[in-house]
């Protein structure tokens, strides 16, 4: 298991890689849609696969809780649960525990919560959280850290990263332990850097998480509530403090423009819900239908706004489409494009139809990645 990186932009930090898992291969840059309860929402595993993607998030909290970790790693794990044949990265589970749980607790030993399901008491302990992930059978598992809110006083915020770097240590001494036990490595570790939005705690946090070493690592403690602006000045401030050889996860983004934008910065994995979250409500993704040729990386400097050249968005309930026999996009590939009309996909939201989720939900998740495909073609 390993990363290498290809080939590198001649205009841009832009980097081609690829990371070997255990359950094959992911190219970089890469878009995870995300499974939260081992299913990615009104889509089956099968469908994932025909659309492209090639890793899928899982998320250790939800999981856990129910139908629990224990359960899945009797039934063979959750690649075999779900009937999904490639890699999974797994969250800590710390995110859902400081955003959903009813009540919680942060200490040295971990993250004491009441479930959000039926309030029963646990403890998420960073090596909990290790074997968790490890029990569901995850190919990258990540750190517990503490995702402090946005704003926060610059006092709590560096208790928070401080406390993040103590948990990761734990994680790694553990996952290290239990590696060695199985006689050999089955998955990759990823770091965690926290800092909110100060320079200098961004850089403490990632020299701290390069010095315990680990597979990968990830900028988290972004999208919480900070402007984009803020989110690619903490971007620029922590790559110049992460290893070259190793990936670099954004996590929680995003938007296809801030994709686009924090490639170009040298970010290789990404995982958000706006794609399937937004399909359900019938906002659709589009690439416009000059940019068929389009490289949204391509000639692109660092903070280019490139929504307004490459996409645009579709809100199909509105009445306009009514009588519209045209696909949501004439030159995608997708299922949803290929076989109905805007006019059809409109009556099946206006209805309540199910059928409307999941064929809109088809199209955004090929859309984001078939975005990817493009940026690396670029490169």
């Amino acid at each position: 298991m390993s990363f290498k990186i290809i080939k590198k932009s001649k205009r841009s930090s832009v980097r081609l890689g690829e990371i070997k898992t255990k359950h094959g291969i992911i190219k970089t840059p890469c878009f995870m849609p995300i499974a939260t309860c081992g299913s990615v929402k009104s889509l089956d595993s099968i469908e994932m696969k025909k659309i492209g993607a090639r890793i899928i998030l899982g998320n250790t909290y939800h999981l856990y809780l129910r139908p629990s970790d224990k359960l899945i790693k009797k039934l063979g794990g959750l690649h075999r649960f779900m009937n999904w044949s490639g890699p999974i990265l797994t969250d800590s589970g710390g995110y859902q525990v400081f955003s959903l749980a009813k009540m919680r607790k942060i200490s040295e030993e971990g993250a004491e919560f009441k479930s959000h399901i039926d309030g029963s008491s646990h403890l998420l302990t960073p090596e909990k959280s290790i074997e968790i992930q490890q029990n569901l059978g995850s190919d990258i598992i990540m750190v517990l850290d503490e995702c402090a809110p946005y704003p926060a006083s610059k006092k709590y915020i560096k208790e928070s990263l401080e406390l993040t770097t103590r948990w990761a240590e734990r994680c790694k001494i553990y996952f290290d332990k239990k590696n060695k036990a199985l006689g050999k490595n089955k998955s990759l570790l990823f770091g965690i850097v926290q800092g909110g939005i100060y320079k200098n705690f961004r850089e403490e946090s990632a020299k701290q998480l390069v010095k315990i070493g680990f597979n990968g690592y990830a900028i988290g403690g972004v999208s919480v509530g900070e402007s984009s602006k803020k989110m690619f000045q903490v971007v620029d401030w922590t790559i110049p403090f992460l290893p070259e050889d190793k990936p670099r996860y954004l996590m929680g983004v995003g938007k296809p423009e801030e994709i686009v934008d924090a490639v170009s910065r040298g970010i290789d994995m990404f995982d958000c819900v706006i794609p399937t979250r937004n399909a359900r409500h019938g906002t659709i993704y589009k690439f416009k239908s000059k940019s068929e040729n389009f490289s949204p990386c391509r000639n692109l400097p660092k903070g280019t706004p490139t929504s307004s050249r490459f996409y645009e968005i579709i809100h199909i309930t509105n009445e306009k489409f009514k009588n519209d026999k045209k696909p949501i996009d004439k030159n995608c590939g997708c299922f949803t494009c290929q076989n109905y009309s805007r006019a059809y996909l409109r009556h099946l939201f206006v209805s309540g139809e199910l059928l409307a989720l999941r064929l809109a939900s088809i199209h955004n998740i090929y859309f984001y990645l078939e975005m990817m495909k493009r940026i690396r073609k670029s490169v």
